[in-house]
């Protein structure tokens, strides 16, 4: 019982994390994406946007990765857990991959982002 309680707190803050929530972005992972470009952005101010890239990026595949180990504690199923993993870590870097290409040649276009890059 124990477990499964255990298991279904940890899917909860994977989901939470994760792309799959469309409202995540704003209370989540951009704040966890800006803390961890402007922790890098203290040795070097150049560093604040690829590592706020990678902070989002690592925030998904986390939520990814807490969702798929909370779902093996309450299903009680770890024969595929190396299997699922990769799929979630393939998904979350095509995900990233395919957001990042739309902001590069501006079919999606975000002011702020374009604001700190200009300096």
């Amino acid at each position: 019982m124990l477990s499964k309680v255990r298991g279904s707190l940890v899917f909860f803050l994977g989901y939470m994390l994760s792309p799959l929530s469309w409202w995540n972005d704003l209370f989540f992972n951009l704040p966890i994406a800006y803390f961890f470009g402007y922790i890098f952005s203290l040795f070097n101010t150049d560093l604040f946007l690829p590592f706020s890239i990678a902070g989002y990026w690592i925030s998904n595949i986390a939520g990814f990765l807490l969702m798929q180990f909370g779902a093996a504690d309450v299903l009680q199923q770890s024969k595929r857990i190396k299997k699922d993993l990769l799929i979630g870590l393939i998904s979350s870097t095509v995900y990233t991959i395919v957001i990042v290409l739309l902001m590069q040649f501006n079919i999606l276009e975000n002011p702020l982002l374009s604001n700190l890059v200009k300096g």
